[in-house]
């Protein structure tokens, strides 16, 4: 076959993969997601409407609110599993009391307007004690505000329940139950590293034991935990709050973000001292975890000993039980998913799941969202990489020839199971 021709399969291979990924994501862009949302027809005042936009996107499962002004008007959309939905239009004239109300709440400058501001604040409304997280940004058309909703004490997720294989979840039991070294957690923003590092920690909070965590901002309120907020403005961040925090005599640490190279290089020199500890940092998958470490100033034979396993994870969205059905993937299906899943998983795909949308689901075809995880043991193999500074491809399929499963082939599994759908794993794990 001529590079011409092998070009042009290619072209059309990616296109139908592009109109795959185009039709999912279009069945979900117009549906009414937000029940009672009619309400919002009876608002007398500014603050009745801030306090029901949030509330809404509470019961809507939201994870954030962003209120986004273009020259006409404002508009307010949810993320609700991952996707970002429009909600409401608001007339401009509406958009300087919205963000003057949200600045007050958040003890906020309210004559600022041409700086980025941060704040946070609690609303209490109908028995429900919802926190925020405030983002403020000027814009060309005005102020863009994203409001984070923190999940608290009651929404805390079980290990066992956050969807890792069998395999996985017994190397994370049996590295978590070691009194040092360092477990990582890895993705973009969003993808569950918190959730991921307070599960290990609910098996962890113990009597007999101190846990003391350094986090910006603290997303859940956990019992028996002593939890710090950094604090810029003090400077109390990450590097100098740790550096406390390893004279308060834990036996167990979490950092909220290992992102420059004092903080890791702190957290190392913790791992080192009898103390287990937790973490995330922001890398594309778990082998470039270890790369990333060297990059940051750390000597490779400090992060063979002390790093014990990294854990590479995404989100996807769970299909809606009450409304999937099974079906045959097309030969064109097939074909556009060449060169994106591995030929040893693509040839094992008899059957596969999708969702048309019901009562239950909001007619998105999806209700919540799973995690999709990559576990890399940090073994001798592993080891040796790392001492000669091995590039993330190496340690990959190192990791790979030792047993790990790639979030890829954990997403196949969970799409062929029923639990997600082939378009949805494509969207989230495509590069």
């Amino acid at each position: 076959m001529t590079d011409k021709v092998q070009a042009k399969k290619s072209d059309n291979s990616n296109q139908q993969l592009e109109d795959i990924l185009l039709e999912s994501i279009n069945r979900t862009k117009e549906m009414k997601l937000v029940p009672g949302i009619e309400e919002f027809d009876g608002v007398t005042s500014i603050t009745q409407l801030v306090n029901l936009i949030i509330v809404k996107a509470w019961e809507a499962k939201a994870s954030d609110i962003h209120i986004d002004p273009t020259s006409e008007s404002l508009i307010i959309r949810y993320r609700i599993d991952g996707i970002v939905y429009d909600i409401l239009n608001l007339p401009k004239d509406d958009q300087p009391l919205i963000i003057t109300r949200i600045k007050v709440l958040s003890g906020l400058r309210t004559d600022e307007h041409s700086m980025a501001q941060d704040g946070r604040f609690k609303i209490v409304e109908n028995g429900i004690s919802i926190d925020l997280r405030v983002s403020i940004v000027p814009t060309y058309s005005g102020e863009d505000v994203v409001m984070r909703l923190l999940v608290g004490e009651a929404r805390l997720i079980s290990l066992d329940d956050l969807g890792f294989a069998d395999r996985d979840l017994q190397i994370i039991n049996h590295y978590i139950n070691r009194p040092h070294g360092m477990i990582l957690a890895t993705g973009p923003t969003g993808s569950g590293k918190t959730t991921t590092l307070y599960s290990i920690l609910q098996i962890l909070n113990k009597r007999e034991v101190s846990i003391v965590t350094i986090e910006d901002p603290i997303e859940y309120s956990v019992q028996g935990i002593t939890q710090i907020q950094v604090n810029t403005q003090t400077n109390l961040t990450f590097a100098a709050g740790l550096r406390s925090i390893v004279r308060q005599d834990p036996n167990i640490i979490m950092v909220g973000e290992i992102r420059d190279n004092e903080t890791s290089g702190i957290a190392v020199n913790a791992a080192m001292t009898g103390h287990l500890l937790l973490s995330t940092i922001h890398t594309n998958d778990a082998a470039t975890t270890l790369p990333r470490l060297l990059d940051m100033g750390i000597e490779p034979f400090l992060i063979a000993s002390t790093v014990n396993i990294a854990i590479g994870q995404r989100l996807v969205r769970r299909l809606c039980e009450k409304c999937r059905t099974q079906y045959s993937p097309t030969k064109d299906e097939r074909e556009a998913l060449v060169g994106v899943i591995p030929e040893k998983l693509l040839v094992t795909l008899d059957k596969a799941w999708r969702a048309e949308g019901c009562e239950a689901c909001n007619h998105t075809g999806y209700a919540k969202r799973v995690g999709i995880y990559e576990v890399l043991e940090i073994n001798e193999a592993v080891k040796r990489l790392i001492m000669r500074r091995a590039s993330a491809d190496e340690i990959q399929k190192a990791a790979q020839e030792s047993g790990m499963t790639t979030m890829l082939e954990d997403a196949f599994v969970k799409a062929v199971n029923g639990i997600t759908s082939l378009e949805e794993m494509l969207r989230v794990i495509r590069d």
